[in-house]
């Protein structure tokens, strides 16, 4: 619940609440705190979407299994490396992971977003 200027009470079920003040609008879910929040989502995003593609030539994104493997595969090369990590924690907890949903495009998305999902909430601090 977010009192604004007690004319009203807003319920964001959990969300990001902003107004922008003297134009009458306001915005709902993931914000950006600052430009080098929302470069970095992106650069992430950028890296995910590349490997992705990479992980075509091993696993058929037009079937779920292949999926699923695409998924796996990114979480482990993830995992693999403390600094990918990091830039992904860091990344998520600017945008979350339903901003990096929205930035990107491939049939394995969904899976590769609910793994990122499952690994993020098994990290402790996270």
């Amino acid at each position: 619940m977010v009192e604004n200027s007690g004319f009203r009470s807003i319920y964001t079920e959990g969300g990001d609440y902003r107004e922008v003040h003297n134009k009458g609008t306001y915005v709902e879910g993931s914000y950006y705190n600052s430009f080098e929040a929302r470069q970095n989502l992106v650069v992430v995003a950028r890296e995910i979407q590349a490997m992705l593609v990479r992980l075509e030539e091993n696993y058929s994104p037009t079937t779920s299994t292949g999926k699923i493997q695409i998924a796996a595969e990114t979480i482990k090369q993830i995992e693999a490396d403390p600094n990918w990590q990091s830039r992904l924690i860091s990344a998520l907890q600017a945008g979350g992971t339903s901003a990096l949903s929205s930035l990107l495009d491939h049939p394995a998305a969904n899976f590769v977003i609910a793994a990122i999902e499952d690994w993020r909430a098994n990290k402790k601090g996270y």
